[in-house]
């Protein structure tokens, strides 16, 4: 998993993601596509579609039949770029037994992807841990990858890892979506303009949630506050135990990293049972509304950040993309989705550029990720590929819904 500064203007083109759950410039119908010979390539994506995630990932597959449809697809197959078929499968990188991503899953799409001659590129992954899984497969094989949610940082400025993570040398991973070490400063910043100076932390122990849980540790004290506590709480049935701890800790806020699959939800109506009353925050990991269904009345007040802008406050493109989307698919997206769209056009333009050869598109990608005027606003890829886009949005849950409350930074 998991997502971060604009010009005022641009974020509120972007605020109705959260809200309803949590691109690129107008695509073209066609082209030369290098003028080659007609060919077909193919674009995977690798999500959590089983489990909690669920109701955020189907919206990030639309996005991505969006993108293809724009490309003379239809029904979210068998773009036409020139003479150039693209061909799209999307792929579940979770298990019915552990209801969210799974490490062995994950590996399984990525030699699938890996190992299929007309692989050209891979949307994905959701969840920071799964990348770390097929980063290296995809690599070896050339792939790149692009992603529309995951955010630890440890993926490109990790230098200690670099070798880990690309071992043919070259960098074949971007993402639209900014990474934590951004994310975790601006929660701090807001929790401590909620007046909660001495916070408790907690993360679920995988690499997205702890990561960002460093981060907000690591800013605390240049925002003006108090770690009181820190925890790894797993996924559990139930956290009493940690909710007293915390309780008798003297803390004022609790920072939360991690995401939805984990039962954060638990740990919130366990927290409200103990007495505690003062601010609880989280990040992208749980801006869904399956962290509201699951939370139920006990979520009422619960803050989250996420990187970029709310469904509800999408304006100029955003809103136009978000009225298509509502034509195609009804209702509102959740966060991912217009990301998903955002990778796909990126992917379907490097295609265009190169003529659909594997080896080209990670420098192909690069190249339209310059200055890119897209549905997230104009936005450029660093030598890491990061992007530069780093708006964040600050939410919270009244009346059962994401609203927004404040732009972040």
């Amino acid at each position: 998993m998991q997502r971060r500064y604009l010009k005022i203007s641009a974020i509120l083109t972007g605020l109705a993601l959260v809200a309803g759950a949590c691109a690129g410039g107008t695509a073209p119908s066609g082209g030369t596509a290098g003028g080659g010979a007609a060919k077909t390539v193919k674009i995977y994506s690798s999500l959590p579609l089983t489990g909690p995630s669920r109701a955020q990932t189907l919206t990030v597959v639309n996005g991505i039949k969006m993108a293809l449809d724009e490309f003379q697809g239809k029904d979210g197959t068998n773009a036409k770029v020139g003479n150039i078929t693209v061909e799209y499968e999307s792929l579940d990188d979770a298990t019915a037994a552990k209801q969210s991503w799974d490490a062995a899953q994950e590996a399984e799409n990525a030699r699938k992807a890996a190992e299929d001659s007309k692989t050209v590129g891979y949307i994905g992954t959701f969840n920071s841990g799964a990348a770390r899984i097929s980063l290296p497969i995809l690599n070896n094989a050339s792939i790149v990858m692009i992603s529309p949610a995951n955010t630890a940082t440890d993926l490109t400025m990790d230098k200690a890892q670099e070798k880990t993570y690309y071992p043919t040398g070259k960098r074949t991973y971007f993402r639209v979506i900014p990474n934590d070490s951004i994310q975790g400063l601006v929660g701090a910043n807001w929790m401590a303009s909620l007046n909660a100076k001495k916070v408790f932390v907690v993360d679920d122990t995988e690499l997205y949630g702890k990561g960002l849980a460093d981060v907000f540790v690591a800013s605390a004290p240049k925002a003006g506050l108090t770690i009181v506590g820190r925890e790894g709480a797993p996924k559990a049935d139930n956290y009493n135990s940690l909710a007293t701890k915390i309780k008798a800790s003297g803390a004022e806020g609790v920072y939360y990293g991690g995401i939805v699959d984990n039962n954060p939800a638990v740990l919130v109506k366990n927290l409200k049972a103990a007495g505690f009353t003062g601010p609880i925050m989280g990040a992208d990991g749980i801006g869904c509304d399956e962290m509201i269904k699951q939370m139920g009345s006990a979520g009422e007040g619960v803050y989250s950040t996420f990187g970029g802008v709310s469904v509800d406050k999408y304006t100029g493109k955003q809103a136009e993309w978000l009225t298509k989307y509502k034509a195609k698919y009804g209702g509102d997206p959740q966060p991912y989705a217009i990301y998903g769209y955002e990778s796909a056009v990126v992917l379907l333009k490097a295609i265009q550029d190169n003529g659909g050869d594997r080896a080209k598109m990670a420098d192909s990608v690069k190249k339209i990720g310059n200055n890119y005027d897209g549905v997230l606003g104009k936005w450029s890829f660093d030598a890491n590929g990061d992007t530069s886009n780093t708006a964040h949005t600050g939410v919270v849950v009244q009346g059962g819904k994401w609203v927004f409350s404040k732009v972040l930074n």
